[in-house]
């Protein structure tokens, strides 16, 4: 089996312009992410908990009928899971990279099936636009592919914190981290000083807590900013009568631009 990446989303193509980063894409080196299963693949997600239900269905043309189902604890939906139950072909992709990687039983099998997928020309690699490290293995996979290629910045959220502090002098300087608040391993983001990234309604409550608001993936990115917190807006499609909802109707009503999304279909599996 194999795993692909895939190009950059419209969010992520801003990098490209960002004065810290532009080293990293020296000679027209790329932008690109790798992605997982929404949901099935995120072990510690709570808050934004969310999966798609896939079902046969022969009179699509995919084949399947997909249906977001928020979980118990959902407070705002995953936006990579609604693009999902959207698009059926990044659904299939995610869903392939998931099931190839499930099925090794080794570090050195993932690292090989990552490493071999990895186009040559990659200078920035978001790793999970949507999905997270799903066990230790896979996270300890994801450093040494950051070590192998140290002309190569990796970056991610992530809520699976206890794979991170487990592997923490594995990480390599090319391979910065960020603690996802809103799962259910919070307290350790406490307890660990751990640089954050916290999804808000409003501006507002950003500017409560301190934190500037990232628009573009800088602050997530930049190895220079891997101890500064941040806040996300929340976007994607909210289910109906939440809180969620209620406040990205707010800011619409407010013209406070939140959305990174671009009109057309996304490219597969970002």
């Amino acid at each position: 089996m194999r795993v692909v990446f895939t190009d950059a989303n419209s969010k992520l193509e801003k990098l490209a312009q960002v004065p810290e980063l532009r080293t990293w894409l020296n000679n027209g080196r790329k932008i690109k992410a790798f992605n997982l299963l929404s949901g099935y693949s995120c072990p510690q997600a709570k808050e934004c908990l969310a999966k798609v239900q896939a079902t046969p269905n022969p009179d699509k043309k995919s084949g399947l009928n997909l249906k977001v189902i928020d979980g118990k604890d959902c407070q705002f939906r995953c936006f990579s899971a609604t693009n999902e139950a959207t698009y059926p072909s990044v659904y299939l992709s995610r869903k392939k990279n998931f099931d190839a990687l499930k099925v090794c039983k080794t570090v050195g099998e993932m690292v090989k099936l990552i490493h071999d997928a990895l186009p040559k020309n990659t200078g920035i690699v978001r790793i999970h636009v949507a999905g997270d490290f799903f066990n230790d293995m896979y996270f300890k996979a994801w450093c040494i592919v950051a070590q192998l290629n140290p002309d190569t910045l990796f970056y991610a959220y992530t809520k699976s914190l206890n794979y991170w502090l487990d592997n923490q002098m594995q990480v390599p300087e090319n391979f910065v981290l960020t603690a996802s608040r809103g799962g259910r391993l919070d307290h350790l983001i406490d307890q660990h000083n751990l640089r954050e990234a916290k999804v808000v309604f409003s501006p507002e409550e950003a500017d409560a807590l301190g934190y500037e608001i990232d628009h573009t993936d800088e602050h997530a990115a930049i190895p220079e900013y891997a101890d500064k917190s941040f806040a996300l807006l929340i976007h994607g499609k909210q289910p109906p009568n939440s809180k969620a909802s209620a406040a990205i109707k707010a800011m619409n009503k407010r013209n406070i631009k939140f959305s990174y999304s671009k009109k057309s279909t996304p490219k597969t599996g970002v």
